[in-house]
């Protein structure tokens, strides 16, 4: 009897077991099921709210698109490989799509247009994200100019679905420029340092070699860290020499002055960790997403936080030149544009902001102000008025004009193209500040070192303008303005980032902009 009752639970026990489902292998080794076309409903549509969404199905036949298991594939391991360029793989929802496809052969057929259409959304968010990044810099930022790269993401998603290879249309979204490729190199650098757990550098003194402190000890493990000195066994207070080979390292990488000493800009330097060198790095990455595709086969680059001006002609760096740039209350614009003219003895008409916050100020404590700077104030009918008679309570009533000459504020030369900000490249009177470091000094125009030789290369003339009549025309005074013939294209830009032979390279955040624009990158 016995026997009988435990077999009857036997089988009961089996016959109430639920039978197993297929096993769902892992998602990236499979993709193997493939999708038939279903009709997608363009009033169902109107609930996702995206007209780009909407124009692509209407493209396609309102159909589903992403049958090809091998592309959907694709399209998941671009999506989770965004980090690479900077990007945050959670804004595409790449879980989701993988969820989607682990149950693909139990979905409805209204899961499977869904999943189409969030793939669809993913990857053009993902396209517009590399074409022009992920925020745009003139909601940001008052003084930055710069045309959105042109890119049709439905024209090209749907070309890498029917036609060209997918890779191939997603490496026509992304940056070209050498810079973005080293700063994508910086990124894989970073990640290869270790956790960053090393005290803050604190002192209040310079510290030079032969020194001997705790803080040496501690700027060597930083050092040691960043790899700009070999770990030893033992380490020493001491400020050696290999110490002092080490120090003037992270100087250069950091675009400080290689001397060994290390004051406040270098103890500032040492003191970033991995994570903010990490963040600045996105940042920059970001910002390179913002600039121009095709910068020109003939043009100038300024990169402000560098404070180096590059004659690029047919991919190859010609020359370099040391420049000023804007201080952090005057900042100079990012902007592109084309040269037009140069103007050779150039009068300076002092802007608002200048007329406001030191001529004025200046002009009333002393009425010499004007003939010491050689300017002379037209009142609005354009008559010239004299010191005497000069009202400081209605300063904004005139017009101030300084002549041209060598100690003119914008020097010999100006170099001029249309933009939004009334600022040019030009020469300057203080031409002691080249030898600086730190050398955002200007007002917001760019000063260029030694600019004679550069409106010579630009104006191309051997015969009519070479450096020689250019010195005879600069000793007359006279003011001449020359069009240019050659299209030169001119590119005030802003990176604080990169890498050179797989060194990483920081420059000093000028403005401020790396930590807030990386906080907004992953709102």
């Amino acid at each position: 009897m016995n026997k009988y009752l435990l077999l009857f639970f036997l089988i009961a026990f089996i016959g109430c077991k639920k039978p197993a489902k297929p096993e769902i292998k892992s998602v990236g080794k499979t993709f193997k099921h493939e999708m038939k076309g279903l009709a997608i409903d363009s009033v169902f549509l109107q609930q996702y709210e995206n007209g780009l969404l909407s124009s692509f199905y209407k493209m396609n036949g309102y159909e589903t698109v992403w049958s090809k298991p091998e592309l959907r594939k694709s399209v998941t391991e671009m999506l989770s490989k965004s980090a690479e360029d900077g990007l945050n793989p959670d804004d595409y929802g790449t879980e989701k799509l993988l969820k989607y496809e682990s149950k693909i052969n139990f979905l409805s057929q209204k899961q499977l247009v869904q999943y189409d259409i969030l793939m669809t959304q993913a990857l053009q968010k993902y396209l517009s994200h590399m074409a022009n990044g992920k925020l745009n810099p003139k909601v940001i930022y008052a003084n930055w100019d710069l045309p959105r790269n042109k890119f049709d993401v439905n024209v090209r998603l749907s070309e890498g679905i029917s036609g060209d290879s997918l890779d191939v249309v997603i490496e026509k979204a992304k940056p070209t420029h050498l810079v973005y490729k080293r700063l994508k190199t910086a990124l894989q650098l970073i990640d290869g340092f270790p956790k960053d757990n090393l005290k803050k550098i604190v002192t209040d003194k310079k510290i030079v070699r032969n020194d001997s402190s705790e803080v040496v000890l501690n700027i060597k493990k930083r050092l040691i860290y960043w790899k700009d000195m070999k770990a030893t066994d033992t380490l020493t207070a001491v400020y050696d020499r290999q110490m002092l080979k080490a120090v003037k390292k992270f100087q250069w990488r950091h675009g400080l002055s290689a001397d060994g000493v290390i004051g406040k800009g270098t103890v500032a330097a040492l003191n970033y960790t991995k994570k903010q060198r990490k963040e600045q790095i996105i940042a920059n990455l970001e910002r390179w997403k913002w600039f121009p595709r095709n910068m020109g086969d003939h043009y100038i680059i300024i990169n402000l936080p560098d404070y180096t001006l590059r004659i690029v002609k047919d991919n190859d760096t010609i020359e370099e030149k040391r420049v000023v740039v804007g201080k952090t209350e005057r900042k100079t614009p990012v902007l592109t544009s084309t040269f037009n003219n140069i103007v050779f003895n150039p009068t300076w008409t002092v802007p608002p902001t200048i007329i406001r916050e030191d001529l004025t100020p200046a002009a009333t404590k002393n009425r010499g102000y004007f003939a010491e700077k050689g300017i002379t104030i037209y009142n609005w009918k354009g008559d010239t008025v004299s010191a005497e008679k000069w009202n400081p309570a209605k300063f904004n009533s005139y017009r101030y004009v300084q002549k041209p000459g060598n100690d003119n504020s914008l020097g010999n030369v100006k170099f001029n193209f249309p933009n939004h900000y009334t600022v040019y490249l030009h020469d300057t009177n203080h031409r002691d500040f080249f030898v600086k470091n730190y050398r955002s000094l200007s007002s917001g125009c760019v000063r260029v070192e030694n600019p004679l030789p550069l409106a010579a290369y630009m104006l191309n003339d051997s015969i009519r303008w070479p450096l020689d009549s250019i010195n005879k025309l600069i000793a007359t005074a006279k003011t001449k303005v020359i069009r240019l013939k050659e299209k030169i294209r001119i590119h005030q830009l802003y990176w604080t980032a990169w890498s050179e032979n797989n060194e990483l390279i920081f420059r000093d955040d000028i403005y401020n902009l790396d930590a807030d624009l990386y906080d907004k990158l992953r709102k």
